[in-house]
């Protein structure tokens, strides 16, 4: 019986610990400035270095340059659209929420605006 209260106790007190936890948001302290991303894209790792100033994101992958416009919904969540699209899958908004942050980096969750298929990525503070 003894035994039942115990574990019964046990468990309670992991859950009430466990559902207090929220993780850190600082997300203010990224709202502007210049990241890193890697993503693994058919295998292979990929890396775009991006700078935000205020309702601009400039993106730098492979050599090439793109400038996107960033509206803020809330601190944690953003729109970015490309500001000239080459095709149609750039014309596709994505919706960004930032997840968690530490001192120098941010995970995130995206995903094209209206599709429900999501991913999820760390950025990193390069500068």
């Amino acid at each position: 019986m003894n035994k039942r209260i115990s574990l019964g106790l046990a468990i309670l007190l992991t859950t009430t610990i466990s559902s207090c936890y929220e993780p850190e948001r600082n997300c203010a302290s990224f709202k502007d400035g210049k990241f890193s991303f890697t993503a693994s894209i058919d295998g292979e790792e990929h890396t775009t270095i991006f700078e935000r100033k205020g309702n601009i994101e400039i993106d730098h992958f492979e050599g090439k340059t793109d400038t996107s416009s960033v509206r803020w919904i809330n601190p944690c969540e953003y729109v970015v659209k490309k500001l000239h699209p080459k095709n149609m899958a750039e014309e596709k908004s994505i919706h960004m929420k930032i997840l968690s942050t530490t001192k120098d980096s941010y995970t995130f969750e995206y995903r094209l605006v209206g599709s429900a298929n999501r991913s999820v990525g760390t950025a990193i503070r390069v500068e």
